[in-house]
C-alpha cells in the first residue's frame, strides 16, 4: 500500500477557502492528514511540491469520450488518459454517443470500462429522450440506478415543448437535474457562425443570438412551472446571461456554464475560415465574450468546462461550413482557466473554484474539495511553467483546437486518483 507525503506545496482548496503552504498525507486511497503528519504514518513515497500548487482534482462538466460508436474519433483509453494529463479526475460524459446513453445496459457498460481503466471518475449524463429524438422520455429512474447523475439533450432544444415539460415534471419528481443546451433549432438551420459582420464577409450561414435567448426563455418558464433543477450548457451571449442572472434573482433553480473556447475567443478568431473555430454554439462577438467573462467574476456563470469534443482530423480539413463541429479541450481546461485568472488578476482560489468545487456542485457529486477521510483525488501543477500547445503534445486522439501554437501557463506534474498516481511528468 502506497503512503504518499506531498510536502512544501501551496495547497489551494476553494471549497474550504484554503490557500497556504501545507503538506498532505495519503493512505488507503484517502487523505489521511492535512498539515500535520498523522500519528504512526509511515511514508513510502515523498513528493516535493515546492513551487507547485496542490489542488483538488479538476471536475469537467463536458468530456465526450466518443464511446460507444465513434471509436474512429477517439477511444475511452485515449480520452481518459488525456483527462488525467489535464489534471481532471471527475468528468461528465454527454449522452450523444451511438447509440445514445438511453439504456441502462449501455450506461453500465461505460461505467464498467471506465472503472477498469481507473484513470478518472466518469459520470454519464443520461439521455432525456429515447434516441435523443425528442419524442418519448427515457426511463430516468432506471438510468439513474445504472449510474446517470443528470439527464440532458446535448445538441439542441426539444422541438416539442410539451415533451420537455413532461420530462421536467418527471425529473423534478425524482429530484434529477436536467441539462440543456439552449438553441432553438428552427432558428439555427444550417448556420455555422455568429450572425454578424465576420460571417457576412466570409459568406457563412449564420445563427442569431435570439436562437439562444428564445430557447433560454422557454426553458426558464418551464423550470419555474415544474420546479426542476435546470442547468444551461455552453452559454454564449450577453443577452442570454442577462436572462439567467434575472432568473437566479427570482429564485428559479438554474445554473449555467461556459466553455473554455467562449471564455477566450470571439467570432473574429475565425479569421480566414479556421475550422478549428467551428464550434457550437458559435463564437459570438467580443462584447459577448467580455460579458461572459464578467459573468464568471460575479457568479452569474457557475462553472467553466472544456466542452471536449475530439474530431477526426479529416473532418476538420473540409471547408468551414462543412467541417465537423468541436474541439479538443480537456488538457487545456486548467491552462486556459489560469490564463483567464491572469488576464483578470483574479486570485487562484476563486478561479480554481470554477473547475473544482463549483463544477462538482453543479454536477451534484462529492468531488472538487479536499478533506481528511475523503478520496485522495488531487492535481499538482506548476503555475509558472508555460508550454506550447501542439498536436503531437496532446494525448487526446482529437488534435484540433483553436489554441494550437499558443503558449499557456500551468503544467500538470502529477494527477492522483483514489491515492494512486495516474499521471506524472
Amino acid at each position: 500500500m502506497v503512503r504518499i507525503h506531498i510536502k512544501n506545496g501551496r495547497l489551494i482548496d476553494p471549497a474550504h477557502g484554503v490557500d497556504a503552504i501545507q503538506d498532505i498525507f495519503i493512505a488507503k486511497g484517502k487523505i489521511a492528514g492535512i498539515g500535520a503528519m498523522p500519528e504512526g504514518f509511515q511514508v513510502s513515497r515523498v513528493i516535493d511540491a515546492h513551487g507547485l500548487i496542490v489542488c483538488p482534482g479538476l471536475v469537467d462538466l463536458s468530456v465526450r469520450l466518443r464511446e460507444p460508436g465513434f471509436e474512429y474519433k477517439a477511444t475511452l483509453e485515449s480520452e481518459m488518459a488525456a483527462a488525467v494529463a489535464g489534471g481532471v479526475t471527475s468528468l461528465a460524459c454527454p449522452p450523444d454517443t451511438d447509440p445514445p446513453l438511453d439504456e441502462p445496459g449501455l450506461v453500465e457498460m461505460l461505467k464498467h470500462r471506465a472503472r477498469n481503466l481507473n484513470l478518472a471518475h466518469v459520470y454519464p449524463i443520461g439521455a432525456l429522450t429515447q434516441g435523443l429524438k425528442g419524442e418519448r422520455l427515457t426511463e430516468m429512474a432506471e438510468l439513474n440506478d445504472a449510474g446517470c447523475v443528470v439527464f440532458g439533450q446535448p445538441d439542441s432544444m426539444l422541438v416539442d415543448l410539451k415533451v420537455l415539460m413532461q420530462a421536467m415534471h418527471y425529473a423534478s419528481t425524482f429530484e434529477f437535474g436536467v441539462w440543456l443546451r439552449p438553441q432553438e433549432r428552427s432558428l439555427t438551420g444550417s448556420g455555422v457562425a455568429h450572425d454578424a459582420e465576420v460571417a457576412i464577409r466570409l459568406g457563412l450561414p449564420t445563427i442569431p443570438v435570439c436562437a439562444e435567448t428564445i430557447a433560454i426563455a422557454n426553458i426558464l418558464l418551464l423550470a419555474k412551472e415544474t420546479g426542476v433543477k435546470v442547468h444551461l450548457c455552453r452559454i454564449s451571449s450577453a443577452e442570454g446571461l442577462t436572462m439567467i442572472r434575472a432568473a437566479k434573482q427570482q429564485g428559479i433553480p438554474v445554473t449555467c456554464d461556459i466553455s473554455i473556447n467562449h471564455l477566450h475567443l470571439s467570432d473574429m478568431d475565425i479569421g480566414f475560415f479556421d475550422s478549428n473555430c467551428h464550434l457550437m454554439p458559435p463564437l459570438r462577438s467580443s462584447g459577448d465574450r467580455d460579458a461572459l467573462r464578467a459573468g464568471l467574476l460575479d457568479g452569474a456563470i457557475d462553472a467553466i468546462c472544456s466542452d471536449h469534443t475530439p474530431v477526426d482530423e479529416d473532418a476538420k480539413l473540409l471547408p468551414f461550413g462543412q467541417s465537423e463541429v468541436g474541439a479538443t479541450g480537456v488538457e487545456l481546461l486548467l491552462p486556459l482557466t489560469l490564463k483567464w485568472a491572469k488576464d483578470t488578476r483574479l486570485p487562484l482560489l476563486r478561479a480554481l473554484a470554477k473547475i473544482t468545487s463549483e463544477s462538482a456542485k453543479v454536477l451534484g457529486v462529492d468531488a472538487g474539495h479536499l478533506a481528511v477521510g475523503n478520496a485522495a483525488d488531487l492535481c499538482i501543477f506548476d503555475p509558472d511553467c508555460y508550454w506550447k500547445v501542439t498536436a503531437s503534445g496532446l494525448l487526446s486522439q482529437g488534435k484540433n483546437t483553436p489554441f494550437l501554437g499558443m503558449e499557456l501557463p500551468g503544467k500538470i506534474r502529477y494527477t492522483v486518483l483514489n491515492g494512486q498516481m495516474v499521471y506524472e511528468q
